[in-house]
């Protein structure tokens, strides 16, 4: 697809916009306050892809955590601020690479003002967003409700304020929890700004739901090259969400790399546990994101080796024990407790094979 080019904007060490590949974002779920789990918690999202972490700074303490939490981390660190602009104001003085607001809930044009002067000393982004669930009052009358065409408006007037104050080092983000309004609304707004979007379906659900409803908006989204970072919103572990994302990616040809794992929905010819082990499979694979593979995962020795054919390696299980396989050939022929040892020495192979 053919990607929209928007302006270039950094975010500590990386840079979206301008063709840049579209990064991953993840918001942690820990107090900020609380350092060392918060520091925890991003290690394990950096080590599952995450490329730009976001936390809530609701307090003065959990703003001037930020300097020791940037110093123990290894992406941009972005703080999402509600309401009180010297908490804004804080969190950059504090090493936050990007701050997310609304200007509509910061307050007074001249508390905007302070928060806009900041980021202009210290050229950090602002990302201004907007969510559905938080539209004014005269435009839900003028459009008679929440419509993606309001949310466009509401957004595009806080970047225009921002703007006027003469900044526009600016990320835009226009949310919602109905998929089709928010695909709509990234479709009005990619035409009417160059400002780099941040895309994500909002309160999205939990880990079923909300990657169904994300993948269907996202794919959408993204499919017409809108769209320069993401984030899935699920209510669940964040680690998911970069998993989730990561695969959106991948699926719509966006991200190369990492190994893919296909396997069959189970029937009545499997005789081997095959939901536990394309789990175990899943998990085990997250190691070899250096490796750009096919691996399949078969529940029969009936159709097994055919079905894995576009594999670079898979297995098939049997009775009590499985194949391994290579290209769609048969190499051999294993315990089921061997399958996942035997599986991982190919991957080591073709790892070393690749360097």
């Amino acid at each position: 697809m053919e990607r929209m080019r928007t302006k270039e904007i950094r975010i500590g060490d990386r840079v979206i916009g301008g063709g840049n590949p579209i990064l991953i974002q993840s918001m942690c779920n820990t107090k900020t306050e609380d350092v060392e789990g918060t520091v925890d918690q991003i290690l394990k999202l950096e080590r599952a892809g995450c490329e730009i972490i976001r936390v809530a700074v609701p307090t003065m303490e959990a703003a001037e955590s930020l300097k020791e939490i940037k110093g123990r981390i290894h992406i941009p660190l972005v703080a999402d601020i509600h309401f009180d602009y010297r908490l804004a104001v804080a969190a950059m003085e504090h090493g936050a690479d990007k701050i997310r607001i609304n200007p509509g809930n910061i307050g007074s044009a001249d508390r905007v003002r302070t928060v806009v002067e900041k980021a202009k000393e210290l050229d950090i982004p602002i990302r201004v967003g907007v969510n559905s669930g938080s539209l004014e009052k005269h435009l839900i009358e003028k459009y008679g409700g929440v419509t993606a065409e309001g949310i466009v408006e509401s957004a595009l007037d806080k970047v225009r304020m921002v703007e006027d104050m003469g900044y526009e080092n600016l990320v835009i983000s226009i949310k919602s929890s109905d998929v089709m309004m928010c695909v709509k609304a990234h479709e009005i707004i990619a035409g009417q700004t160059l400002y780099p979007l941040h895309v994500g379906i909002t309160e999205a659900g939990t880990l079923t739901a909300g990657n169904i409803k994300s993948a269907i908006g996202l794919g959408l989204i993204l499919n017409q090259g809108i769209g320069d970072t993401i984030r899935v919103s699920l209510t669940g572990e964040p680690v998911e969400e970069v998993k989730s994302a990561k695969l959106i990616l991948k699926t719509l040809g966006l991200r190369k790399g990492g190994v893919t794992v296909v396997s069959c929905p189970t029937c009545g010819r499997t005789r081997i546990d095959l939901i536990g082990l394309a789990g175990q499979v899943e998990t085990m694979v997250t190691e070899f994101d250096d490796l750009d593979v096919k691996v399949a995962v078969m529940g029969c020795v009936v159709n097994g080796p055919g079905e894995a054919r576009e594999a670079d390696v898979g297995i098939a299980g049997g009775v009590g024990e499985g194949l391994l396989i290579r290209k769609g050939k048969v190499i051999r022929k294993l315990p089921e407790a061997e399958l996942m040892p035997a599986l991982r020495e190919e991957l080591l192979n073709l790892r070393a094979n690749q360097e």
